[in-house]
Order: C-alpha cells, then sequence, then structure tokens
C-alpha cells in the first residue's frame, strides 16, 4: 500500500506541512483500509489457515490487528481534516463541515468509520466480558456494512485509486477474493456440508455440574474429515438457537454416524443446550482447529510421547486426543485440572482409557494455589512427569490457565515450539 502511494506521489508535492500532514492521512487510511481486508480474511475460516495456522492463532491476530485498523482509520479521518485546513487556511471546525457536505461519499465513510468504532470499543477486554457472545457477534457484523460503505469513498476520494485503473482493478480483485472466500466458506459450504450429512440431536446427557453432553448422529459423517481435538461451529434449528452459532470441540472420536460435544453452561446460549429436543436438526461449519495428533513429531520412525493438561471444559478435546493418540503405557500422560472431585467431567471414560492402555492420569485439584503453590508449577509438573521437556505437550483450557501453565512449561525445560495450545478465547 506503502508503494502505491508513493507512486502516485509526484516529486516536489509535499511542499509545507499541511501537505505532510495530508500525506500521512492518506497512508494511515490506506493501511487502515489494507488491515481491514486483511482481518476479515483471517475470519473467512478458509480450512488452509485453520487446520494448519489454527483458528485460536488466527483469532488471536484478527483482534490485535483489529485495534490498530481502527486507530489508524480515526487518524486518517482526523489527519485529513487538519491538513485540509491547514492547506486552505480554515478551522478545523469549518473543514470538518467542508469536508462532509462537499467530498462525494464520504457521509458514507462517516458512517464505516463510526461502526467500526463501536465494534472496536465492544470488542476491548472489558466490555467484551460484559457481553454475552450473541449481542458481541452480531455487533460485529456490521464490519461488513461498514467495508460496503467506505469502498464507495475509496474509489471516489482517494487519488490513488481515482486516477488509476491499474489501483481500482487490483483492489476489487482483492475484495471479490475475501468476499468469494466469506461467502464459500461460511455460507456455501456449510450449508451443504449441513444438508448432506444431515446432523440430529439423539440425546442430551448430563455429565456434571452445569456441564451437559449432545450426542448428535448423521450420515457419512467419516467424510467430513473431524479429527480428535477438532471443533466445529453448531448451529441448532430450534426456536431462540437457530440464528447464532457456537464453538464446540468434539468430546470423543467421531463414526460415520455419530458424534459428540460436551458444553459447559457459561450463561450466554450454551444454557439453553440442554432442553434440546430429540430430532432436532443441526447445521455445521467446520471441522477447524490445529490441536491434532498431527502437531506430534515423529522422529525414527517413533512419535515422541505425549503430554496433556486440561483445565475445566478444556476437557473436551483433550479427552477425544487421549483415546485416539497412539501409543501405550508412559507414552501418554494426561493431567487434568479441576476445582473439586466432582468437577472432573469423564473421569469414569478417561480412567477406562487409562486402563486398557496403560495411559498415565493424574487429577490435579484445588484453586489457583494449593499452600501457596501453583498445584501445575514447574516443581510440580516434573514430580509427576520428570520427562516433560521431551514431550509433545497439548494444553486446553480457559485463557489464564493456558498463560500460566505455558510459563511453567517452559520453565520446567519444554521448548515452546512443542507446546500445542488450544485457548477457549475465540
Amino acid at each position: 500500500m506503502l508503494a502505491v502511494w508513493w507512486q502516485d506521489t509526484t516529486a516536489g508535492s509535499l511542499r509545507g506541512t499541511g501537505d505532510y500532514v495530508t500525506a500521512a492521512g492518506r497512508i494511515a487510511g490506506m493501511l487502515g483500509a489494507y488491515l481491514l481486508l486483511v482481518l476479515v480474511a483471517l475470519m473467512a475460516r478458509v480450512p488452509l489457515l485453520d487446520n494448519r495456522v489454527g483458528s485460536d492463532v488466527a483469532a488471536r491476530y484478527h483482534r490485535a490487528l483489529g485495534e490498530y485498523t481502527v486507530i489508524l482509520l480515526v487518524a486518517h479521518a482526523v489527519l485529513l481534516v487538519v491538513g485540509y485546513g491547514m492547506q486552505s487556511g480554515t478551522g478545523l471546525v469549518s473543514e470538518t463541515v467542508t469536508v462532509e457536505v462537499s467530498y462525494p461519499d464520504v457521509l458514507m465513510a462517516t458512517a464505516a468509520l463510526g461502526l467500526l468504532v463501536m465494534v472496536g470499543v465492544l470488542s476491548a477486554r472489558m466490555v467484551r466480558r460484559r457481553l454475552s457472545y450473541e449481542t458481541w457477534h452480531f455487533f460485529h457484523l456490521y464490519v461488513y456494512l461498514a467495508m460496503a460503505l467506505a469502498f464507495a469513498h475509496e474509489f471516489a476520494n482517494g487519488a490513488d485509486f481515482s486516477n488509476s485503473v491499474r489501483n481500482r482493478a487490483i483492489w476489487s480483485a482483492a475484495h471479490i477474493a475475501v468476499l468469494a472466500a466469506v461467502l464459500l466458506f461460511r455460507l456455501i459450504l456449510p450449508m451443504w456440508r449441513s444438508v448432506r450429512h444431515s446432523l440430529r440431536v439423539a440425546e442430551v446427557v448430563a455429565e456434571g455440574p452445569g456441564v451437559i453432553s449432545i450426542y448428535l448422529t448423521g450420515r457419512r459423517l467419516n467424510r467430513l474429515g473431524a479429527e480428535p481435538g477438532q471443533f466445529l461451529r453448531w448451529r441448532f434449528l430450534s426456536r431462540g438457537l437457530w440464528w447464532e452459532s457456537h464453538p464446540y470441540s468434539l468430546s470423543a472420536p467421531s463414526t460415520d454416524r455419530t458424534m459428540r460435544i460436551t458444553v459447559k453452561n457459561l450463561g450466554d446460549g450454551s444454557g439453553r443446550l440442554g432442553q434440546l429436543r430429540r430430532g432436532t436438526r443441526v447445521w455445521i461449519e467446520g471441522p477447524y482447529g490445529a490441536f491434532t495428533a498431527g502437531r506430534s513429531a515423529v522422529r525414527f520412525g517413533r512419535r515422541r510421547p505425549s503430554l496433556l493438561i486440561a483445565g475445566g471444559v478444556g476437557i473436551t478435546p483433550i479427552r477425544a486426543l487421549y483415546e485416539t493418540l497412539p501409543g501405550f503405557g508412559a507414552d501418554v500422560i494426561l493431567l487434568y485440572r479441576a476445582m473439586r472431585q466432582e468437577d472432573l467431567v469423564f473421569w469414569p471414560e478417561l480412567q477406562a482409557i487409562a486402563r486398557n492402555r496403560r495411559f498415565g492420569l493424574y487429577p490435579v485439584l484445588g484453586g489457583n494455589t494449593v499452600r501457596g503453590r501453583d498445584p501445575l508449577d514447574a516443581k510440580a509438573l516434573l514430580k509427576i512427569v520428570p520427562d516433560a521437556a521431551r514431550r509433545d505437550v497439548y494444553l486446553c483450557g480457559p485463557p489464564g490457565l493456558v498463560k500460566a501453565t505455558t510459563e511453567q512449561l517452559k520453565r520446567a525445560g519444554v521448548p515452546r515450539r512443542r507446546i500445542h495450545v488450544e485457548a477457549f478465547d475465540l
């Protein structure tokens, strides 16, 4: 984007302070518009990206870049008004009115900026925690409207586009490609898969305090290619639920006819899933995620031993991996973090797997600290798993637990490249 601006800026055109401020505004606008396109592409759920890099990583970059995008676009508007005012010798208020009224499509661009600022504020961590997922997701959809409103403004007022057929063609092609990815991977492909596999609710079973498992039946489910450790986005076609989708991991390996997900009541739409009726139709997106057995390294024809660490409802993808990871005996060890014994979801199932394959299984109970120490600090980890440093580690749970445990794993000698994380923070 900087190259486009540089190529279309003639020598000697930057003479005074007003020219430099205006140029800075143009650069900020172009970079902001480019980042906005990148943000949408990151959330288009392209399988090549989500299944190689990981959806949580894509979401993390999306969130981080979103802040810079809003800042750049606000700077674009402010710098241009200030720069134009300096060039014409008018005041800030007067120049703002002139720009809004006289320049084509600027009112639409202002509306687009307002929408993006609103989404940015609602996505700030302090605000986001106070909103339900459904409310946040609904307002997040306004990003698409903002892009549409801003697009006409970019061609009408952007000198780098209005005077160059080549730049308009490149910019249009980029928008078409991102729009096609969104339509294909978030609308067309999910609709086709949902009809093809015809998933329905078979049974809803209580697993523990506030935790339920939903058993589903369908047809040719193996053709979905869903691996243990991955998740799908689920839309239950029931009153009050059909308009929202949520990401839930598979809590058991799928078969050609059955799948299972496990959900904790977090106070949003997940709390209503316990009342689902048998036979309810289900629409799906996915599978997504790189939290699979494929992350484990193979050396000299033998897979590296694994250490699985789950916290809370993070046991869902770990449970599926625990059953399917190759190995026997001490090749696979699971540490399950929970407050109380009754919070250990799937405990009888996990014990059965451990007995059949001689895997290690250790509950780690208590609060964040037990007798003043983190029960999963480096010393405690090495006491339970002395060879932790040579294992591939699969870690899943709430963001706070994931962050703290990752630091302790590194202190225990586990290289960062062998710590595979799935943080429930989409």
